[in-house]
């Protein structure tokens, strides 16, 4: 009877993923601690606070004033351009800036000026920030241009008239794809590192090697067990934050799938970081600092928890150059805006151009005994 490679592939995957699931690092990581987040901000509600405040300015706009010029020289605020009203009503629907604003001469009341506000539901989690922004400003002009005189300008703002409805994004739409970017960056670094330099230091590698099995299918199933165990992972905080919070699936299943369809790139990109760690650590003492060199930085700066735009602008490239924002960025444009895969093609392409150049050099450092 002829030795078959995937029978021994999948003994290998089964027995993996039995040892994945009993051990108790691998729940943490994977499920506990991003759910721990989820909950606590799925239940806080509102908007995610950390984005930097884009607005576009009304057409019709009075841009001769101090205001404007105080508004255009603010580090807090960016005006953007749109170039036509289909181009600014797409984006408006997705919540990709805080609002319109709009500057006019007061011909009624002691105040010279007025702000109008516009915006959507789309920008819950901008438009408070830009609506506190503007009476900061406001104030701050006044106190510079009048000692004794009522304020130089008004907001003119009611929630209920400025306020579109379309769809509300919440701080869950941009904590859960952080949460799951997260547990997919901890379980392929380290569930990948212990891993493998365990089965080559309790020769487990060397007992495989006396075997028909090769060691590609070797790999495989290793790799096959913590892919399986993942998507399960992935499946779970994304159907939970459905079910429980209410996260945003803008087209339901078919933007479930291609959620998955990210993890599944982006938990790949991850275990080789994962082979690279398994091949430079000397001791299992040394696997954790080496692993957080790779993950602590995504952590913090990938998007987990604020946007890049948060950042100053000369660690918003560093911030832009690593996989796990390109990898929450896409999964939240696709969560929220609605956007395709293809639509996306940017973020994966990176993606892949990181895979290609992680499994390089894995492939030059990865010890076998």
């Amino acid at each position: 009877m002829k030795y078959s490679q995937i029978t021994a592939m999948l003994a290998i995957t089964k027995a993996s993923l039995r040892s994945i699931f009993r051990s108790p690092s691998a729940i943490v990581f994977s499920f506990a601690f991003p759910f721990i987040f989820i909950i606590v901000f799925g239940f806080i509600g509102g908007g995610n606070g950390m984005q930097s405040i884009k607005i576009v300015m009304d057409p019709s706009a009075d841009t001769t004033n101090v205001l404007y010029t105080a508004l255009k020289n603010t580090n807090t605020v960016r005006i953007i351009k749109f170039e036509n009203d289909a181009a600014l009503k797409e984006a408006q629907s997705k919540g990709n800036f805080a609002g319109i604003v709009n500057i006019k001469k007061n011909t009624e009341g002691p105040y010279p000026y007025k702000i109008e506000l516009k915006s959507t539901t789309a920008s819950n989690d901008r438009w408070p920030q830009l609506r506190s922004m503007l009476i900061s400003t406001i104030n701050a002009v006044s106190d510079s241009t009048f000692k004794n005189r009522p304020a130089i300008a008004q907001l003119d703002f009611d929630y209920k008239r400025d306020i579109a409805v379309i769809r509300e994004y919440k701080t869950i739409d941009f904590i859960l794809p952080g949460q799951l970017g997260f547990s997919l960056l901890s379980a392929g670094v380290f569930g990948v590192a212990f891993t493998f330099f365990n089965l080559r230091n309790q020769l487990i590698l060397k007992r495989f090697f006396a075997t028909p099995v090769t060691r590609t299918f070797i790999v495989l199933g290793e790799g096959l067990s913590r892919v399986i165990f993942q998507m399960i992972t992935a499946i779970v905080i994304i159907g939970a934050g459905y079910l429980f919070f209410d996260f945003t699936l803008i087209n339901g299943v078919t933007t479930f799938l291609a959620m998955l369809f990210l993890s599944f790139i982006g938990l790949n990109i991850f275990m080789g970081f994962g082979f690279i760690v398994s091949g430079l650590a000397k001791s299992e003492s040394t696997i954790p600092p080496f692993a957080n060199m790779i993950t602590l930085p995504q952590f913090l700066l990938g998007g987990t928890f604020f946007s890049a735009d948060a950042f100053p602008k000369w660690l918003q490239p560093i911030s832009k150059a690593m996989p796990l924002t390109h990898l929450n960025t896409a999964m939240r444009s696709v969560a929220f805006e609605g956007q395709s895969l293809w639509q996306v093609k940017a973020e994966i392409g990176i993606l892949v151009l990181w895979a290609i150049a992680v499994y390089i050099i894995a492939t030059k450092v990865f010890k076998w005994e």
